[in-house]
């Protein structure tokens, strides 16, 4: 947009010194004073709010691939159907990455919006969700036989169909464990995530090591129904258990009563974070569509080659992707804050109706008068979390691409074959993966 020649240099001062005000001062771009300030490990400082990401992140990643040897221990062969409840997972991402993702945009706005409203977005988005998980549940079970002809190779399909009924129900326990997850972060409470991911891999872990793993107590024969049954159960326990722990952090007292209750879900609030929302289910469904078609043709080729992509999945999206996913978690957060901010001091030139149905109007109005503080302030978080994934990053997928990836992918799949066919699918796109973490 061109520069408004009505809107003075006057003008622009007076946004640079008001924003300035909101930050103490004209913000150092290079300054990371605002990142690691005197209580760094605070949930409300961007220094705290990784750690807190990292750790709600990584429990999960460390499960999915203790997943991989539980069930290579049972019968190396089904190792592919674990990767049903990834695929089941991919799925349901679709109503993760919708509404879940407005979060950013209206949750964590701080500066227009008081907290009895933004309590109300994020019970009326776990409602939402939780509903659409269910269904999304139902249809996957109805559909378990086709899901399995699809996505399990022909040898082990006739197993997989009970794994397929039960995991299905995961993509309930997704839905609110993201919806809770989200709207927590933005409200900064990256500790009820935290919370979410402990109890979930603990008591996994110590479930499968109770009656699947090799020291396993009782005398019956584990298989991969009891694994699959394990983890739907943790799952939801763990989402419940997120979901209260939410209210109860969020009961929160005003002239001698909760706020909590006054905050009920309502169409308007849905309306809220419908808006921007539906480009990022849009985007989210036609990405999805398009990787599972993929998919499905890996898993036609071959045993081998869809036990391959089941392993490389894993350790993409395991450990090596936790910095990547804890960065994002955080500078979504602060950016969302900073816009906010940004929304409330445009606000006095643009009514509120005008930043509700268009939520560019902020940007478009400061790059107009060229209010460089604002440029500084709100990306700032995003180029630092760019900055740290791709230092930390980069020399990890150059060590998997030369030395890590084979052994690891044995480790996870115990047969040779696999792992070199992992190894090759690395280093084919390990540096699309970078970009991807970018």
């Amino acid at each position: 947009m061109a520069p408004n020649p009505d809107i003075s240099a006057t003008e622009e001062q007076v946004c640079d010194r008001t924003w300035e005000g909101h930050v103490g001062g004209p913000p150092n771009f290079f300054d990371l004073k605002w990142a690691v300030s005197e209580r760094w490990w605070h949930r409300s400082s961007y220094a705290g709010t990784l750690l807190f990401n990292t750790g709600a992140f990584i429990l999960p990643a460390l499960y999915s691939t203790l997943v991989k040897l539980w069930v290579a221990n049972i019968d190396s062969s089904l190792v592919v159907t674990t990767d049903v409840y990834t695929y089941i997972g991919t799925i349901t991402e679709v109503l993760n990455e919708g509404l879940p993702r407005a979060v950013w945009v209206t949750i964590a706005d701080k500066g227009t919006q008081s907290l009895e409203s933004r309590l109300g977005l994020a019970h009326t988005l776990i409602l939402f969700q939780t509903t659409l998980g269910m269904i999304m549940s139902i249809i996957i079970a109805s559909a378990a036989k086709a899901f399995s002809a699809t996505f399990v190779p022909h040898n082990v399909q006739i197993a997989s169909i009970t794994y397929i009924r039960i995991s299905a129900f995961s993509a309930l326990s997704s839905a609110i464990e993201v919806a809770v997850s989200n709207a927590t972060r933005a409200l900064d409470k990256p500790d009820v995530p935290l919370v979410i991911s402990s109890i979930k891999v603990l008591m996994n872990i110590l479930l499968d090591l109770l009656i699947i793993s090799k020291f396993h107590v009782g005398g019956w024969t584990a298989n991969i129904n009891m694994q699959a049954g394990i983890r739907l159960s943790c799952d939801i326990l763990a989402a419940v258990s997120g979901l209260l722990y939410f209210f109860t952090a969020t009961q929160i007292k005003g002239n001698g009563y909760s706020w909590h209750f006054r905050n009920m879900s309502s169409l308007r609030k849905f309306l809220v974070l419908l808006r921007p929302g539906f480009i990022t289910f849009l985007e989210s469904a036609i990405r999805n569509a398009l990787y599972l078609w993929l998919v499905a043709g890996i898993v036609a080729l071959s045993e081998d080659y869809a036990t391959a992509w089941g392993v490389f999945t894993t350790i993409r999206w395991g450990l090596v992707m936790v910095p990547v996913q804890a960065l994002e978690a955080t500078s979504l957060t602060f950016v969302g804050h900073s816009w906010g901010e940004l929304k409330h001091l445009s606000g006095q030139r643009w009514s509120s109706t005008n930043l509700y149905g268009k939520w560019l109007i902020p940007s478009v109005y400061m790059l107009s008068i060229g209010c460089h503080s604002f440029s500084k302030v709100v990306i700032r978080p995003a180029i630092l979390s760019a900055a740290v994934a791709l230092a930390v990053e980069i020399p990890l997928y150059m060590f998997l691409s030369i030395f890590g990836c084979e052994p690891f992918a044995f480790f996870l799949s115990k047969s040779e074959a696999v792992s070199k066919i992992a190894e090759r699918m690395w280093q084919t796109i390990d540096w699309y993966v970078c970009q991807h973490s970018l």
